[in-house]
């Protein structure tokens, strides 16, 4: 403001330390932090803006938690010191609203400080507080809808290539297309559905897009 009114000032033409701030020219990274992963599991996003460049690609079994409390229960009885792709489902906008599941990221974290190779692959949702962990999240279609995620299996491998941008489950076609889809417990579904007020938000769960379309409730 000069003089009671707006001014255009122009900006700085050079950057006075490039280990900061850069030029459009001169970007840190040319593609960005954020890439599209496409394969048999469906489409997710992952970050890799944090993520170190020797953990972009995963291959390991799947564990599959269809809680994050499960996951959680499994790190503090030791249950997870070895390779393997978290698969934490039913966590998407029709299961149970999406929550956020950052709550992950220290156990993980911790795993990989050890020198596993860990990754998580989810229908849920996580923000940059995925950090350094390959987090494959926003999963579509989600397994409470029928998606990929609902299929697998404790043990099959699954590879995640943030490099080239794909997620697939390493599990011949033939077993693939034979196996069935699983369903939530009884016990979980009601969870999710009932009590402290869940009940108010049973038509959105019926009605919501998935999460790659908004995950809104109505257009």
């Amino acid at each position: 403001q000069d003089n009671k009114s707006i001014v255009w000032k122009d900006l700085p033409k050079e950057s006075l330390d490039e280990t900061i701030v850069r030029t459009a020219q001169f970007p840190f990274n040319e593609s960005g932090g954020l890439r599209l992963l496409k394969g048999n599991l469906g489409r997710s996003v992952i970050k890799i803006s944090a993520v170190p460049e020797d953990r972009h690609i995963i291959e390991a079994p799947a564990i599959v938690f269809d809680a994050q409390e499960e996951l959680l229960a499994a790190f503090d009885r030791g249950e997870l010191e070895k390779d393997f792709v978290a698969v934490v489902r039913f966590q998407g906008p029709k299961a149970n609203g999406m929550p956020e599941l950052h709550k992950l990221t220290p156990p993980l974290a911790v795993l990989q400080n050890k020198g596993f190779m860990v990754a998580i692959v989810t229908d849920g949702r996580m923000s940059g507080a995925s950090g350094k962990i390959p987090a494959a999240i926003h999963l579509s279609p989600e397994a409470s809808a029928g998606g990929a995620l609902a299929k697998i299996r404790n043990g099959d491998i699954i590879r995640l290539n943030a490099t080239v941008g794909t997620l697939n489950v390493l599990v011949d076609e033939d077993t693939w297309s034979e196996r069935e889809v699983e369903e939530l417990s009884d016990s979980k579904r009601h969870n999710n559905s009932h009590g402290i007020g869940r009940e108010l938000f049973g038509g959105m769960r019926r009605n919501v897009l998935s999460a790659e379309e908004g995950a809104i409730t109505w257009l």
